[in-house]
């Protein structure tokens, strides 16, 4: 199976067979509570629950539709989305155990060049785009003769489904396309999947994402931006109303001449290309233009608040995403600083060491992916000073020293020992 999915690619799971239901997991330390969870989850956003063999839990919002309103269709949530993946998929690599840290790997290999088609910054952004729009992120192992994975690949977190076991731990994974399923068996001892989700208070299979979590203030910057643009479309002027009196003072039109009076003003007067043209009234009629009300006039302030809310969410300081009146931060290098300390780095920390948990269960070999700090010149200055604090510290031996620093024990004796 996983040789016919490293020739055809990633997809082509998708139309396999269904293997046979999961079986079921072992009882063996596992929590009082487990089996609670183990069936379909309802909560009060579910839109859609399915059931697969042992029953499919499905996330708690339309994620599609989510996606398309919050990312495709917002500028400030696809800035936001964009701005962290990018800069989490650049940090530099490295790989380490308890003994040394590896210049050349196996591992460092597959997360270089983790399939034909993606490198490491191709497949990372993807993770963590993913987890950004969903809670979730799924990579797959394709299996080959050596004992780590031949390939890489994400799959979409809107087609997957956790399928729990009695325990409530996941025992295998559906992966639907439209009316095709592939099922992933998780009860090996190499997972084929490795699921990575963020904290959600309220349910048990799926992470909430920051999307999810600023989805209020997605819908008023869009309805913010709906309405900037119908006033452009109408020459970005107020309404107004045009007021009628007949000869003898009556005010009502007869049918034929409301209806001809729309046609000409949707056609001469109306959208962009008709601004600034005269407008010709015939006797009786006369125009009265209205002012904007302090309810327009607030409109461009609400929907800055809401873009500051999206950037909260999403922990982005609103400065770098160029949102108006927002004075947090002294200056743009203190916020470009807390930005990576505060969302790229941690984001990147979890998503690391998840990928080296999961391929550990491959080799057997206890490895730490994680990023380079010394390399980030965001937190150079933050470095320096710890590195400064650390060396100048005289009570603590050199292995102490490189502990606090991150750095593996140094191989042969050194000057403490002797």
């Amino acid at each position: 199976m996983f040789e016919f999915l490293r020739k055809a690619g990633p997809g082509a799971a998708v139309a396999a067979a269904v293997a046979p239901d999961a079986r079921a997991v072992p009882e063996a330390k596992a929590s009082a509570v487990g089996p609670l969870t183990a069936g379909p989850l309802h909560s009060g956003w579910t839109s859609a629950v399915k059931t697969a063999a042992q029953g499919s839990a499905f996330g708690p919002r339309d994620t599609v539709a989510l996606t398309r309103a919050g990312f495709q269709s917002n500028p400030i949530g696809f800035r936001a989305v964009r701005l962290i993946s990018e800069a989490a998929s650049a940090l530099p690599l490295i790989l380490q155990d308890c003994a040394c840290r590896y210049d050349t790997h196996p591992v460092l290999d597959l997360i270089r060049r983790p399939n034909p088609v993606q490198g490491k910054a191709d497949l990372f952004e993807a993770v963590y785009a993913q987890l950004l729009l969903t809670g979730n992120a799924y990579l797959e192992a394709v299996q080959g003769t050596a004992a780590l994975p031949y390939e890489l690949h994400v799959l979409r977190s809107d087609r997957m489904a956790v399928v729990p076991g009695a325990d409530g731990w996941p025992v295998a994974y559906d992966y639907t396309v439209g009316g095709r399923k592939h099922r992933f068996d998780m009860t090996g001892q190499a997972a084929p999947v490795c699921h990575i989700r963020s904290f959600h208070p309220q349910d048990d299979h799926y992470g909430l994402s920051p999307l999810e979590a600023s989805a209020c203030a997605v819908d008023v910057h869009n309805a913010a931006s709906k309405w900037s643009k119908a006033l452009l479309d109408n020459a970005a002027r107020p309404s107004g109303a045009i007021i009628y009196k007949g000869p003898d003072g009556q005010g009502a039109m007869s049918a034929d001449q409301f209806e001809r009076l729309q046609a000409e003003m949707e056609t001469y007067h109306q959208g962009a290309r008709n601004a600034g043209r005269p407008m010709l009234l015939e006797g009786g009629l006369d125009w009265k233009p209205m002012g904007f009300s302090p309810s327009d006039m607030e409109f461009q302030k609400t929907k800055e608040a809401a873009a500051r809310e999206i950037a909260v969410a999403f922990g982005i300081p609103p400065m770098l995403l160029g949102i108006p009146g927002d004075a947090t931060y002294a200056n743009y290098q203190e916020a470009h600083r807390a930005f990576y300390r505060l969302t790229v780095v941690p984001m990147v920390t979890r998503v690391t060491a998840a990928v080296s948990h999961w391929l550990s269960g491959f080799t057997g070999e206890a490895v730490e992916l994680r990023p380079d700090l010394d390399q980030l010149p965001a937190l150079a200055q933050e470095r320096d000073q710890q590195w400064r604090r650390v060396g100048e510290a005289t009570f603590l031996t050199e292995a102490e020293k490189r502990s606090l620093l991150g750095l593996p024990p140094m191989a042969g004796p050194t000057a403490d020992d002797a």
